[in-house]
């Protein structure tokens, strides 16, 4: 993945995660997160594993082709793989990658407020701010958690952004204990 398209995007939204499985919920920020910051596209960054989990219900390939089928025909949100092409699963090192390969494009880090609470906690979060603005989508049972969490009180104001999203109450979690 050299570049993320041909097209000269200008604002790029990134939403990584293990999609373990992916939602509607996932979908739903992605649309909002379009209108709302004016984003030309949106990819989700599907990773092996999620660091603060023990391990996934679903193995990459399967959780991609699930991806791939809930998106359906959204011309604006993508699915992509970067396992491939970095040894590294952080956060910080696949936006550093995208910056690098992509140097004019504004990206923005989508994330739920439940991993906000934890944000603190993720490989070089103080430097994520550098390389795309953190948006904060809310979520019931979390929202009140994340704005009084380590991350939120140390960020710069202009680093991140604070979205109220209440109209899902969905999770991989619960879509698991089904």
């Amino acid at each position: 993945m050299q570049k993320l398209s041909k097209k000269n995007y200008t604002k790029i939204g990134i939403l990584g995660g293990t999609f373990d499985p992916p939602h509607f919920g996932h979908v739903e920020i992605c649309k909002i997160a379009i209108k709302k910051l004016k984003l030309k596209k949106v990819f989700w960054i599907a990773t092996n594993k999620n660091p603060f989990k023990l391990k996934a219900n679903f193995k990459l390939e399967t959780r991609i082709k699930l991806s791939k089928r809930i998106l359906g025909k959204q011309k604006k949100i993508r699915i992509k793989n970067t396992n491939k092409i970095l040894s590294s699963k952080s956060t910080y090192n696949i936006l550093k990658y995208l910056k690098k390969k992509n140097k004019k494009i504004e990206f923005f880090f989508l994330m739920g407020a439940d991993n906000l609470i934890n944000f603190h906690k993720w490989h070089n979060w103080r430097k994520i701010p550098n390389l795309a603005k953190v948006v904060v989508f809310a979520r019931p049972n979390f929202s009140i958690k994340a704005l009084k969490s380590v991350a939120s009180k140390k960020l710069s104001k202009k680093d991140w952004i604070y979205i109220n999203f209440t109209k899902f109450n969905i999770s991989s979690s619960k879509i698991k204990k089904i």
